[in-house]
């Protein structure tokens, strides 16, 4: 195997090379099939050389899968893949302000495809999407919605004004079942300092979820999750 492909690939870890090259790594049978569907693979890498696919394909031994894998143990096969396009909205969004926990955007996500959600905004200072962590958490979902990483305040100026922009506040908020869904636009904060102020200034309504008084909050993934099911059941 040539060297210098192998220290290409190894190089796609790092988010600076994903970010030049455009190109993201998938990691295993179930995400990288995700990924074919989407028709966005480059080229794959692999143990199995019983296996074909209509792209170019690269067989492997394990102490190179390992060098490129994210994964400690190594993966059985890899894609390299496109970065994914970006598309108008033209449904429900969720924007997410300052996001950092790979793990919550990748349930996010998933929670996103699964209440119908047609897009995801990401602040240009969230968590990469393209974070080995990200995918994995997704379980492949990314692959199924319309992912935007742009400057919120510009973005939600821009947003068509029969949206309802909708966050977050357990002080002054409303509770979940008293708000209109119809067409929103819901807004999560960063796990440690929530939504900033001036974004939720811009917002039409605050809603909180209520909940037992021993707890004094959700994770991020958990309130973006339960608001967009009370907005797909509207």
């Amino acid at each position: 195997m040539n060297n210098d492909k192998v220290k290409f690939w190894q190089k796609l870890n790092q988010k600076k090379y994903r970010n030049i090259e455009k190109l993201f790594l998938v990691e295993d049978e179930h995400l990288v099939n995700e990924s074919l569907k989407k028709g966005v693979v480059k080229e794959i890498i692999t143990l199995d050389q019983s296996k074909s696919y209509d792209v170019p394909t690269f067989f492997v031994t394990e102490k190179i899968m390992k060098l490129i894998s994210s994964q400690i143990t190594g993966a059985k096969v890899i894609a390299v893949c496109r970065y994914l396009e970006e598309r108008d909205v033209c449904g429900n969004v969720i924007l997410l302000d300052r996001l950092q926990d790979p793990g919550n955007l990748g349930t996010i996500i998933r929670s996103a495809v699964a209440f119908n959600f047609d897009s995801i905004i990401l602040s240009d200072d969230s968590v990469d999407l393209y974070n080995p962590k990200v995918i994995r958490a997704s379980e492949g979902m990314l692959f199924h919605v319309n992912i935007i990483r742009t400057n919120l305040v510009n973005f939600l100026n821009d947003l068509d004004n029969d949206y309802m922009k909708i966050t977050t506040d357990v002080v002054n908020g409303k509770n979940i079942k008293d708000i209109n869904y119809k067409k929103c636009a819901i807004v999560i904060g960063n796990e440690g300092q929530g939504v900033s102020d001036i974004i939720k200034n811009m917002c039409d309504e605050k809603v909180y979820i209520k909940m037992n008084s021993n707890c004094e909050s959700l994770n991020a993934a958990v309130t973006a999750s339960i608001l967009m099911y009370e907005a797909s059941h509207e």
